[in-house]
């Protein structure tokens, strides 16, 4: 590979690493819950999901379960980084241009219109219906890791095309949370998170780049959405749609200023020991500067982000919501209930049969292509991976619900669905001959 072209690649080689060893650890806390659950540590570890955390007073605060807490607020975090990746996404990466959008915004539209027909076929009335939403959604983290367990048997465009998939994938599951699991509307707290939300476009139409203002501001909003009915993640999002995108000082800037500085630190000549002198260290200070202000406010927060998201919000969202307690009997229970069937039948046959036929209709129509050195098997072994649906339906699911039945349930669903389009997924895409184009 030319090596411009190894440098372009390079931020999504280091994001792919990442959300790799990310997968590892989600599965490893999943286990760890899974395992809680099941053991004499139960009663324990569901106990302490219900202790309550309070801040402010009866009328200026909130008073949440540490499991509301991670739900609604670390998670919240967890969709402000899922809003960097959004906008950088559509502004210039991989869903930039028309063309190259089109194969996987189609893929992903029918990866969740699929899933949620076929689920509300054994779910068409009462509560269980609610959960349509559970089946439309692709964790990439454990997708990705399963793509790294195939390293030369796929190529770097079609792990590129899952990435971006998942992406719009997200953006639809934030859309559907937006718009249909909001409880009833307050209007007063709804007006209050418009006025912090118009805060925080005026600050970024004004180039305010300081992260302190919008993760203030952003508090504020987050607080006024959870008590407006509107479900605080959506306030991530908006928060990471907010955040600029032009560094403070461009290329040629940025060369001159730091040219300047390494003259100055080299005139200044070396001194022995670990310890500078107060000038070459305000110039040290200086270059550190002007290289922070080159980068986009956008990509390094998202950067500084994505590690603490990966390895921190996630592993603790699946050990406060992976533990699901049953014997054998209930076991056979759950996967017998229409609930179970509709989650993983949706994630397992749903998800790959709409992503592949949604974009072979974009092909053939003209509106999309296939990316470089790509076959249709292979986007049918990517489809597959779309039904690892974790993390993003286990969070709908407690939207969704309410009982401890109906969540269990979905849980279950989840979790058939999720470890047998990985197997299923791997074994596929693996049984493909080895690709002499670039590879993961």
């Amino acid at each position: 590979m030319p090596l411009h072209l190894a440098r372009l690649m390079r931020p999504f080689e280091d994001f792919f690493k990442r959300q790799a060893a990310g997968g590892l650890v989600l599965l490893g806390t999943t286990l760890l819950a899974l395992f809680l659950a099941n053991s004499s540590w139960s009663e324990a570890y569901f106990h302490f999901w219900e202790n309550e955390i309070a801040f402010g007073n009866e009328e200026f605060g909130l008073a949440k379960p540490i499991h509301h807490w991670i739900n609604d607020g670390l998670m919240a975090v967890f969709f402000f980084v899922v809003g960097l990746e959004i906008k950088r996404e559509f502004l210039a990466g991989e869903l930039a241009s028309a063309k190259k959008a089109a194969l996987p915004i189609a893929g992903a539209i029918g990866g969740m219109l699929a899933p949620a027909l076929i689920f509300y076929v054994f779910n068409p009335s009462g509560l269980q219906s609610r959960g349509w939403g559970i089946p439309m959604a692709t964790d990439i983290a454990f997708a990705i890791g399963v793509i790294a367990l195939l390293g030369n048997r796929i190529t770097r465009s079609v792990a590129i095309f899952l990435t971006a998939l998942a992406i719009v994938d997200d953006l639809g599951a934030v859309l559907v949370i937006a718009l249909f699991y909001t409880s009833d509307l307050n209007l007063m707290a709804l007006a209050v998170s418009l006025i912090f939300l118009s805060v925080l476009i005026i600050g970024n139409r004004l180039d305010i780049q300081h992260p302190n203002f919008y993760a203030l501001v952003g508090f504020a909003l987050w607080v006024a959405l959870l008590k407006s009915g509107i479900h605080a993640s959506v306030a991530g999002v908006l928060i990471g749609a907010t955040i600029p995108v032009n560094p403070r000082h461009q290329h040629d800037e940025f060369l001159v200023k730091a040219e300047e500085l390494v003259r100055q630190i080299r005139d200044m000549g070396t001194i022995s020991g670990p310890f500078q002198k107060q000038e070459k260290m305000g110039s040290l200070l200086a270059l550190e500067h002007v290289t922070h202000d080159a980068m986009s406010p956008l990509q390094r927060m998202e950067h500084e982000m994505n590690h603490w998201v990966i390895f921190g919000v996630m592993p603790i969202f699946a050990l406060a919501n992976a533990g699901i307690s049953m014997n054998m009997q209930e076991l056979t229970y759950a996967l017998s209930n229409p609930l179970t069937v509709g989650v993983a039948l949706g994630l397992l046959v749903g998800k790959p049969v709409g992503i592949t036929f949604a974009a072979w209709i974009a092909v053939k129509l003209g509106l999309a292509h296939l990316p470089d050195n790509t076959q249709w098997k292979e986007i049918f072994g990517i489809a597959i991976l779309g039904g690892i649906g974790f993390t993003m339906s286990m969070f709908i699911t407690n939207l969704a619900y309410f009982d401890e039945e109906l969540i269990t349930n979905a849980k279950v669903g989840i979790f058939i669905a999720s470890l047998l389009a990985g197997i299923i997924g791997y074994v596929f895409l693996a049984s493909l001959r080895k690709r002499t184009g670039p590879t993961v």
